[in-house]
């Protein structure tokens, strides 16, 4: 199975290719900690798999997995994240996800795991518990999606703009980036300002962090 692996923690990213080589008929084909090459790497190295970090600068795991449904639909994304929140797993499963992994799962979860992407199922980190995954579902009675998830309230493009701003990049860096030029981004800016009722550049943040596009810890 080639697998791709994609974390901007270096030692985090070592130790899961390190039980990934461990298991017989596992290839690592690429890996990198940049959310944008991830994507481009994964459209060029076609991987049958490909571990994802949930939060990733320059493109978080989310729009990766949502964007690699589209471009790269042969391969299964599994997002790797240190939250199984209700919100955080709902918005993983509506962005195609095959996998959510908790960081802390156990070593012996990743051949199970394998094995049933292999199958074609999804799989969870079986930390997860019963009652988030029935909350996604609608079995729970009362159950709801998270309210104001970035995925229901904004388009990609400004998503991929909010995550940008929200790590500290310019107006003229977006635009440098993502090919846009300024009034672009300046245009998408309040638009994103105007949906979340947001108005200054503290609150864009707190929204980024609350909803997983960036790491409290960036």
């Amino acid at each position: 199975m080639r697998v791709l692996l994609a974390d901007d923690h270096t030692l985090v990213r070592a130790g899961i290719r390190a039980l990934l080589e461990n298991l017989s008929g596992v290839e690592i084909v690429a890996e990198t900690g940049d959310g944008q090459e991830a994507l481009t790497l994964i459209r060029d190295t076609h991987p049958e798999v490909a571990f994802v970090d949930i939060a990733m600068p320059g493109l978080n795991g989310l729009e990766i997995a949502a964007r690699a449904s589209r471009e790269a639909p042969a391969t299964k994304v599994v997002i790797l994240s240190m939250h199984g929140t209700a919100g955080h797993v709902a918005q993983a499963l509506r962005a195609g996800v095959s996998g959510y992994v908790l960081k802390d799962a156990a070593a012996d979860e990743l051949p199970v795991l394998l094995r049933a992407i292999g199958r074609g199922e999804t799989y969870l980190s079986s930390s997860i518990s019963k009652h988030v995954v029935d909350g996604y579902l609608g079995r729970t009675p009362g159950a709801t999606p998270a309210d104001g998830e970035p995925a229901e309230v904004l388009t990609p493009r400004q998503r991929e703009i909010l995550q940008l701003v929200a790590e500290g990049k310019s107006t003229k860096d977006v635009a440098q980036m993502l090919g846009l030029s300024v009034k672009t981004v300046e245009t998408h800016r309040s638009q994103i300002m105007d949906r979340l009722a947001i108005r200054d550049l503290a609150g864009l943040v707190r929204y980024a962090v609350r909803t997983g596009l960036v790491s409290s810890e960036r």
